[in-house]
């Protein structure tokens, strides 16, 4: 028997567009995609310094209502969840159970301090 899933959270999934600066470079934007209902559980996180900045870093796992590859209800890598002021890096996604009617998306959310 497979264990319950709680999908308790409300998350904005949003995809990165690069747009054009006028000057030879770009500027990336946030688009929303769409809205997932999902459960979050967090791993053991850790602090560095770079460039006179402290970051925090914390590894989730967030997992969803299933769907198919291509579909645009699944994420994908390099998009990211939000909620709220948090922002939720998707780095992988993978089945949870054999059956594809959960996903787990192993991401990442940084704090700078």
């Amino acid at each position: 028997m497979a264990a319950v899933v709680h999908l308790n959270r409300k998350l904005v999934l949003e995809e990165a567009n690069r747009v054009s600066d006028g000057a030879g470079g770009y500027v990336e934007t946030w688009a929303q995609v769409g809205t997932l209902w999902a459960s979050i559980q967090s791993g053991t996180g850790s602090e560095t310094s770079e460039d006179f900045l402290t970051v925090s870093r914390v590894p989730m796992k967030i997992i969803v209502r299933g769907a198919p590859v291509g579909s645009p209800r699944r994420p994908k890598p390099d998009q990211r969840f939000v909620e709220g002021g948090r922002m939720f890096r998707i780095l992988s996604v993978t089945e949870l159970d054999p059956q594809g009617h959960y996903l787990t998306c192993n991401a990442r959310e940084e704090v700078a301090s």
